[in-house]
């Protein structure tokens, strides 16, 4: 291994030459604290930025052993780790010279939801923190000098801020640890008392706006208590302000009507629950917004493609003849997507379904007595979700909360109704029920049959490619909201559970992983997820990783849900699949 005066006489040495000399550079240094592993070198100053690691030694970082004593407060430290390495680096790179991506120093950090990621690793031996750099240069002529400066002088000082244990924030650090110890706890206590979702008290669900995840500041934001017969009480494993249990809202399993006046909150709390699968930072307002993790966001989608999903739950006897058993669109309507969203949803294994009307198919959700009149049965292939929102839950334990503003006739089917009434939740539930029986609808049960079991699919590996000219492998995320799959673009732009870009990086990987790896022919695409799902949590997302043999880290992925993995997959528009 070089040391790190052998970097010093490298970068003086290449000082002034061509741009491909910065692939010298290449290999481990030893330096006093660390070891710098430069990885990757980027081929021009325009071109992705180089990776880089550092790893320290943990008898040096003196990072305490409970910190990361299970794989929750691994997660929260972990997190900690990576939002100090961007803090220092804030401090340490305030300003870049030479062109392009020169100067620059990153690291993958999140927004407000805290997610498994590859950019640190933090084990029994080491701490590791993975970067990419700019290395600098004007036009293509290498700045060695400068180079010197970022990797010698400011590198080691991010370093000592942010990766040592005696220079940090240890009340902090400690607070992230026991805080993801203590969200995961509760997640595992809702399924014991037959809850879906917890939201504590104090919580501030509202947002500073429409484009961002922050908190509206706490003189504007109206704080979440539980109406009195909703409350609950659950423990944590880690004292809160000398408090070791946490009281607020229990949403029961079941049918969950949210209802209230415009502008009071309905969506608000439902946004809070969607992204309530996700642990949040400290300080979000969202800490103790607690959702099983099995829930899955579902809407309309028009446009989106479906590949031989069985659809007849909610959708029959098309005109034309089409099939709704292996219901096939390059453009689906808001109804058949919908449709095709819950079933899909249900295939891998949600157990939870979050449903505003507002981006829903308003034919998908009900058809009323009066449109029953005019428009008879035999010329509907629709049945609505109010006549198998019951039969979800009473056949496979589908718990679903819904947001509804405009149509009571829901409310002869939900077994809970919360009313918000400027951000606050009441339960009203018996006068729901009391209004459902004193102004009958006479609406028709229009169910056709009994839904008796998911139909699953088998993908198969042969309609996935992720090659692209000379590339055997290409993938990119385009944003939050497109993967570059090969030569097919994958839009997400309505998994809104996704969060993170990091993700949809990860995403896109992890289609071609395991369209490699697990693809036979004969296990479905829920025995697929599953296999996914635990392997990486095993193993990390390094896994995911095709070029890690060459040497480059995936310091840029963070860990998606199955759901969200399955949901790019059924947008693929090369998907081929053979129903079980």
């Amino acid at each position: 291994m070089r040391s790190e005066q052998d970097l010093r006489q490298t970068l003086r040495r290449i000082d002034g030459r061509g741009y491909k000399a910065y692939k010298d550079l290449k290999g481990a240094y030893r330096f006093s604290v660390f070891t710098l592993f430069i990885d990757h070198v980027q081929g021009d100053p325009f071109a992705a930025p180089s990776k880089i690691r550092v790893r320290v030694p943990l008898e040096t970082a003196k990072i305490p052993s409970d910190l990361f004593a299970n794989l929750e407060r691994r997660l929260g430290s972990s997190d900690f780790l990576i939002r100090s390495v961007h803090k220092a680096i804030q401090t340490e790179s305030r300003s870049h010279r030479g062109t392009g991506k020169s100067g620059l120093i990153s690291i993958d950090v999140g927004g407000q939801e805290i997610l498994p990621r590859a950019a640190m690793v933090l084990n029994t031996d080491f701490v590791e923190a993975r970067m990419e750099v700019g290395l600098p240069a004007r036009g293509r002529t290498i700045l060695g000098r400068e180079a010197e400066a970022m990797l010698l002088d400011k590198l080691p000082r991010i370093v000592e801020k942010a990766l040592l244990y005696e220079h940090l924030d240890q009340s902090a650090l400690c607070a992230f640890a026991d805080y993801t110890e203590n969200y995961f706890a509760l997640q595992k206590q809702l399924k014991a008392l037959r809850l879906v979702a917890f939201v504590a008290d104090q919580s501030v669900l509202p947002r500073e706006s429409g484009i961002s995840q922050k908190p509206m500041p706490a003189a504007e934001a109206v704080p979440f208590k539980s109406p009195p017969e909703l409350n609950v009480t659950l423990k944590l494993p880690n004292a809160v302000n000398g408090r070791e249990t946490v009281s607020g809202m229990g949403i029961s399993a079941g049918i969950t009507l949210i209802v209230g006046g415009g502008f009071h909150g309905k969506s608000t709390l439902l946004k809070a629950l969607e992204r309530g699968v996700y642990p949040h930072v400290l300080g979000d307002g969202r800490e103790y917004v607690v959702t099983d993790p099995t829930a899955v966001k579902i809407r309309a989608e028009d446009g989106r493609r479906i590949e031989k999903t069985d659809i007849r739950p909610f959708i029959n006897h098309l005109p034309g003849g089409k099939n709704a058993k292996a219901f096939c669109s390059d453009d689906a309507s808001g109804s058949t997507s919908q449709s095709a969203n819950i079933i899909e949803a249900l295939e891998v294994g949600a157990e939870v379904l979050l449903i505003d009307e507002d981006t829903s198919a308003t034919n998908f959700m009900i058809r009323d007595a009066r449109m029953q009149a005019l428009v008879s049965k035999d010329l509907e292939p629709i049945t609505p979700l109010i006549d198998r929102i019951h039969e979800m839950f009473d056949r496979f334990g589908i718990s679903t909360v819904l947001v509804m503003g405009g149509s009571g006739d829901y409310f002869q089917v939900a077994d809970t109704v919360i009313l918000m009434r400027e951000y606050r939740p009441f339960l009203v539930t018996e006068q729901a029920r009391a209004i459902a029986e004193s102004m009958k609808t006479e609406r028709k049960l229009e169910r056709e049959f009994e839904w008796h079991k998911i139909t699953e699919r088998i993908p198969l590996a042969q309609s996935f490619d992720a090659s692209k000219g000379r590339k055997d492998v290409k993938i990119e995320a385009r944003g939050l909201r497109t993967i570059q799959f090969g030569t097919q673009s994958i839009d997400l732009q309505n998994v809104e559970q996704l969060v993170d870009i990091s993700q949809t990086r990860a995403i896109g990987y992890a289609l071609h992983f395991v369209a490699t790896r697990w693809m036979d022919g004969r296990r479905t695409i829920r025995e697929i997820m599953h296999l996914a799902d635990d392997y990486l949590r095993q193993n990390g997302l390094d896994a995911l990783n095709p070029f890690r043999r060459g040497g480059e880290h995936p310091g840029s992925f963070a860990l998606p849900r199955i759901f969200e993995i399955a949901a790019a997959l059924n947008r693929y528009r090369r998907l081929k699949v053979e129903q079980k």
